[in-house]
């Protein structure tokens, strides 16, 4: 199966109102920031959108909205989060039908799978319908590691053709390389280790921050794969204490608040998510608004 999926990919986030009901029309206002800024894909519901705190209801009117507000300009995946396989094959049928070009499948939610487990959980969602599939690792959040060997075995489904790759170890990249073809897909999914990934071949970034940095996402992006290194470091090390909040366990209030201060939507979240004070808020403030401060000139 052919796809075009590469360069920055948002894991968008999902905007809520005050007494927490979904925000439709300030979620596709920051989409169409995202996509002015010159994106090359969406993640609608992933962990930064808020998957599981969202009914399967709610999660088609995202999908439908953001299908309708794209408008085939850009590739638009979701999320498949669901705590069994029965649920999740579900979900991919329906978001199908809503429109979306692909899913990004997690291993079962709240229970750690042994690799048999997982390589049947994501060949039956694959199953379910024609839409590429992309593998999404993420040990260090879900508690189960899809090791390369069993990324390796996935990639034979005709329909599961890239990985979203977040064990925070790049080495995982050409490891997996190895062992695939050279048409399968390589993201990386960890921010702050999206320079070294596209030394080591990535073929897109799955970003948080850019939801609040997209120009400069796409300005990093676009010198590292040029092969311009020296001025993507000097970006990279502008944003690094940014991309470090994407590894902390409370990544979305962190890039819900960065998207607010850069006057793109509310850190507003669902349950049981609150939002950040204290000590900890003004440590989190400090690195936002620094970067702000010192954000690199944009031609």
């Amino acid at each position: 199966m052919q796809i075009d999926w590469s360069g920055v990919f948002p894991a968008a986030t999902t905007q809520f109102n005050a007494d927490e009901s979904l925000n439709i029309p300030a979620t596709m206002e920051h989409l169409e920031v995202m996509l002015n800024a010159g994106i090359n894909g969406l993640v609608m519901l992933g962990t930064v959108g808020e998957n599981c705190s969202l009914s399967i209801e709610e999660k088609i009117e995202v999908l439908r909205a953001s299908v309708k507000q794209v408008a085939g300009r850009v590739p638009v995946l979701t999320g498949v989060a669901e705590y069994t396989t029965t649920q999740a094959c579900h979900f991919a049928r329906a978001a199908k039908e809503a429109g979306v070009d692909g899913l990004m499948v997690l291993p079962p939610m709240s229970y750690k799978a042994d690799s048999a487990e997982v390589v049947t959980h994501i060949r039956a969602v694959a199953g379910a319908t024609d839409l590429p599939v992309m593998i999404y690792n993420n040990p260090a959040c879900y508690g189960v590691d899809i090791s390369a060997e069993t990324v390796a075995e996935l990639a034979q489904v005709p329909n599961i053709v890239a990985v979203k790759e977040s064990s925070d170890d790049p080495r995982r990249l050409t490891d997996i390389a190895n062992l695939v073809d050279e048409s399968f897909v390589l993201f990386c999914g960890v921010d702050d280790l999206a320079l070294e990934s596209v030394a080591l071949g990535a073929h897109g970034w799955i970003s948080g921050l850019v939801n609040a940095f997209p120009q400069e996402n796409r300005l990093l992006w676009d010198l590292a794969t040029s092969g311009n290194y020296e001025e993507a470091r000097k970006i990279y090390r502008w944003y690094t204490p940014l991309l470090h909040l994407d590894t902390r366990p409370k990544l979305v209030q962190y890039i819900k608040l960065t998207v607010q201060e850069c006057g793109y939507g509310s850190e507003l979240c669902r349950n049981p998510r609150l939002p950040v004070t204290g000590e900890e808020r003004e440590e989190v403030l400090a690195i936002i608004r620094k970067a702000i401060a010192t954000r690199p000139a944009i031609a």
